[in-house]
This record gives C-alpha cells, structure tokens and sequence, in this order.
C-alpha cells in the first residue's frame, strides 16, 4: 500500500505501459494497483508535486490517472504544467475524482484530460478505458514515428535530387569546359565569385528582388553553365592558338545564343512532355533553367548596351547576367590564355573599376570592391598552373 511521504513503486517487469497513478488516498493507490499491475507496469505517487516527478523519471509514464481533488496542488494543476513541460505534455491524462457532475467532467475535458473515470472504480471500466488510450497512444506515437522517417526520407531524397542536380550542372559545364582547355578552373573560380557578389547584394534595394529567397542559390548554381553554349562553337574558332579575326569572334559571340536556344529547348521538350501535375512540381527546375538561361545569354551585355548578343543596357540586362559578366571578365583578365599572359589582379581590378558605368553595373563593381581580399584568395586557392602574372 501507498506510504503518505513518498510514491510508490508497484512493478511488473514484463509489462509493455507504465501507468502512473495520482491520488492522495492510500486505498485508491492499492485499489487501481491491484486492479491494473496484472497488466500494465504501475507506479504511484500521493501529491501533485510526486507526480510531476514521477513523470520525469524512468521509466517515463505511457499514461496518468490522475485525481482531481488533491490538497496543496489539485489535478487541474498539476495537468497545466504537464501540459506546458515539453517532456511531458503528450502524455495522456484521465481524470479521476468522485464529482460525478457533467460540468466537472466537461471541464476536465476542456483543460486536456483524455477521459474521465468516477469513484467508486468499476474494474471493468477502468480497464477498458485505460487500454483504449492506451491503444490510441501507441497508434499515435507509431504514426509520429512514421512521419519522423518519412520527413527523414523525404530530406535524404531531397538531397540527392539537389546533389544530382548539382553534379549535372557540373557535368555540363565542364563538357563546355573540356573543348576549351585553357579555361582550367574557369567554373570553379566564376561560380565562387558570383555566389560572393551575391551575398553582398542580396539586401541591397535595386538587387532584393532579383536574389530573394531561393534566387539567389539558384544564380550560384546556374553560374556554371554561362558559357555552356562553346559547345555549338567549331575547334578551329574556340580552340584557335591566337586572336580571332573580326568574322571568327562573331561566330564566337554567337555561344550566348546557342546557350539560351539549348536551356529554352530543354525547358520546352520537359513542358511538353509534362502532365499537369508533373509540370506543377517542376516549377523549381523550370525556375532554375531561366536564371540559367539569363545568365547563359546575358553574362556578355554591357551596362552602356555595347554588348551583346541584344545590346541591353542598365537594369534591362538581367541581375544574374550582370554579376555573371564582372565575374567572367575579372576572371578573363587573371588567367593567362594562348593569346595573352595572365594579368596581376591590382590591374584587372583596375580595369574593373574602369568599367564601372559603361561595361558593369555601378553597384555591382562596388559589391566587388567591398570583397575584393576574397576575391583574391579565390584567384590564388584555384589558380591553373600558369596564371596570375607569373
């Protein structure tokens, strides 16, 4: 029987529950006892303050019976700071208590008890309402447990589809990269480059909009394949040891076009392909393929509008397309390539900031300024074998 200064422990080591029983009347802790440690592992405490103990400690209760009218702390209480105790506010609670009125019972429902047993007990009833919470607790922590896997399945797949996107971009670029093997870590160092100027722009007013949410991961991804368009270029023009002639540069300025035709293609071929519900949930990738595609026929246009493939000038030109074309250009100018040496970074920042208002954006030439230290460390930590000014 229950001691008045202490809980007691009644025990079935085999049993699958533990049910914890509240109530500051001996005889009640040795009534449900005996009735409910034939099946169920049973602890019992005799005040509120036991109980909430009880329920931090091993083994952890699957569910209480609680009595309402206890001194010092009475069950409504003790179920408000269950019910606000993260450890312990999904254990289920039935109340018992001799009131036998519907509002004392409504109210305990309303505070979170699960269900309501009277006094005198009635073996039958309490056996049978004790195994059916019992019964939806464990439906319920099962199927807790299962969206637990499935939001971790969901996470893993999540990242592999990410993964294989992201290596897939790789692939393409570097097939662009492999028939213009002077390039080396060409992607590397311009995908790097932009992933800072994005970051240093993605508050500011005029860029917000452009790189907000995941527009911005999605410039940095697609910057690999801004030149993904060499492809189409023949090897006597993209491979030639020296300058192009004026006619051959022409056909090499055409790479923006055959960049954009190849992603626009794509993306229509998958459209079409699509059935509504396919087509909704590739809105991500479809989202993904035209910053790709900005960038691809963009990243060669000049804030003045002396580029090309379209001649755009100023905001007109794409966000992506401008942070691209600084990025392409530094590197450009720091690599050494068969027509020209490599450049010391103080000059190409020079020639940078030279640009700044008629081949780049303003406020992107001043991102660049502001993180210029690291753009330096990239240029060194993934420089080709001969580049650098050396």
């Amino acid at each position: 029987m229950a001691e008045n200064n202490s809980h007691v422990e009644l025990t079935d080591e085999t049993a699958p529950y533990t049910v914890l029983i509240v109530d500051d009347t001996p005889q009640n802790l040795t009534i449900l006892g005996e009735l409910l440690r034939p099946v169920y592992h049973v602890r019992a405490a005799n005040s509120g303050e036991r109980a909430l103990r009880a329920a931090h400690t091993e083994p952890k209760p699957d569910l209480i019976l609680l009595d309402v009218m206890m001194p010092v702390m009475d069950g409504y209480e003790v179920l408000r700071q269950l019910r606000q105790d993260s450890v312990t506010h999904n254990i289920p609670v039935i109340f018992i208590t001799a009131m036998t009125g519907s509002d004392n019972e409504e109210h305990g429902l309303e505070v979170g008890a699960v269900d309501y047993i009277t006094k005198p007990f009635v073996p039958s009833i309490v056996l049978a309402r004790v195994r059916t919470q019992l019964e939806l607790k464990h439906a319920r922590d099962r199927l807790a447990a299962e969206n637990d896997w499935l939001e971790r399945e969901v996470a893993r797949r999540m990242r592999e589809n990410l993964l294989i996107q992201d290596l897939s971009v790789r692939a393409l670029a570097c097939l662009a990269e492999a028939r213009d093997n002077e390039t080396g870590h060409h992607i590397v160092r311009t995908q790097a480059y932009v992933e800072l100027l994005v970051h240093k722009l993605a508050q500011h007013e005029r860029f917000c909009d452009a790189l907000s949410g995941n527009r911005s991961g999605m410039v940095i991804k697609a910057a690999p394949l801004h030149d993904i368009g060499k492809v189409g270029i023949p090897d006597a023009i993209l491979l030639k040891p020296g300058r192009l002639t004026p006619e051959e540069f022409e056909i090499m300025k055409t790479h923006a076009e055959i960049g954009s035709h190849a992603i626009k293609k794509a993306m229509a071929d998958a459209m079409a392909a699509a059935d509504s519900v396919t087509a909704n949930q590739a809105q991500g990738a479809f989202a993904f393929l035209e910053v790709a595609n900005e960038i691809a026929l963009g990243h060669h246009e000049k804030w003045d509008g002396s580029g090309y493939p379209a001649g755009l000038a100023g905001d007109a030109i794409p966000a992506a397309a401008r942070l691209m074309a600084l990025a392409d250009v530094f590197d450009a100018l720091t690599c050494r390539r068969v027509y020209k040496s490599s450049m010391p970074i103080e000059k190409a920042t020079a020639i940078i900031v030279e640009g700044k208002g008629s081949h780049f954006d303003p406020d992107v030439v001043d991102a660049f300024l502001s993180c210029l230290d690291e753009f330096s460390d990239i240029a060194i930590r993934f420089a080709d074998p001969v580049s650098l000014g050396e």
